[in-house]
């Protein structure tokens, strides 16, 4: 992807954000072990650097981070898949290193929460890998429309076909070319992502808002000032 010709750079979450932001929304990961991969049904909690992660009493990762006395090295494995339906669904590949703690039985004593301490993380898209540390980790928050995201995109790709071809009269005509389907594939504070699926590959194109959103109800503000803009031909920054 380019910069149209006199832009800045393009305001994107920073990578730590991203990786905090997909901990957050998360509800399933892998858990490589001992030599064994250990698949998680699971939300993850983000304290600082260390995560929270629940699993059963019975499960070999409670035996395992149980008999450690100075916690298990594991390394966790998490894929970030757009809610919405597109050709090469897998937005980004997160993988942490750490060590692994018994923490304290759940509420209902149904359970175990473990503690993982992140000693680093990195994070890999399409558009290239990026790395932290536990202290970046600790220093970010996530995005304020991570856990609205999906909904956010669902709602959009469902229900306003028609504000989608709206929003192609800011792109570059060029890119439209071969007539492609345009999804919405993910978005942020700072703008949507476009995904243009061509018969033979595909293009992402970030639209980004005149003001960063503070949250859904902000987001709606700024979806209808970049509609606005398509709509009078007033410029937009695209990436």
């Amino acid at each position: 992807m380019s910069l149209p010709t006199g832009a800045t750079e393009v305001p994107e979450p920073t990578t730590a954000e991203r990786i905090h932001s997909l901990l957050s929304t998360t509800s399933s990961l892998t858990v490589r072990a001992l030599g064994e991969h250990h698949h998680l049904d699971t939300p993850v909690s983000v304290h600082g650097s260390r995560l929270r992660l629940r699993t059963a009493l019975d499960d070999p990762l409670t035996t395992a981070a149980a008999g450690a006395t100075d916690g298990l090295a594991v390394v966790l494995d998490i894929t970030d898949v757009s809610p919405v339906a597109v050709r090469d669904r897998v937005r980004a590949r997160l993988t942490l290193a750490g060590r692994l703690h018994l923490a304290h039985l759940t509420d209902d004593g149904l359970g175990v929460h473990l503690r993982v301490n992140v000693a680093h993380a990195v994070l890999a898209t399409p558009y290239g890998t990026g790395a932290i540390t536990a202290d970046d980790l600790a220093l970010a928050a996530p995005d304020p429309l991570a856990r609205h995201e999906a909904a956010l995109l669902t709602h959009l790709a469902d229900d306003h076909a028609e504000a989608l071809d709206v929003l192609t009269r800011l792109l570059d005509p060029a890119v439209l070319a071969h007539e492609p389907e345009v999804r919405p594939l993910a978005l942020d504070r700072y703008g949507l992502v476009l995904r243009l699926d061509h018969p033979h590959g595909h293009r992402d194109v970030r639209l980004v808002f005149p003001e960063p959103a503070r949250d859904t109800d902000d987001f709606g503000h700024r979806m209808h000032e970049l509609l606005a803009a398509a709509r009078y031909g007033l410029p937009v920054h695209r990436h």
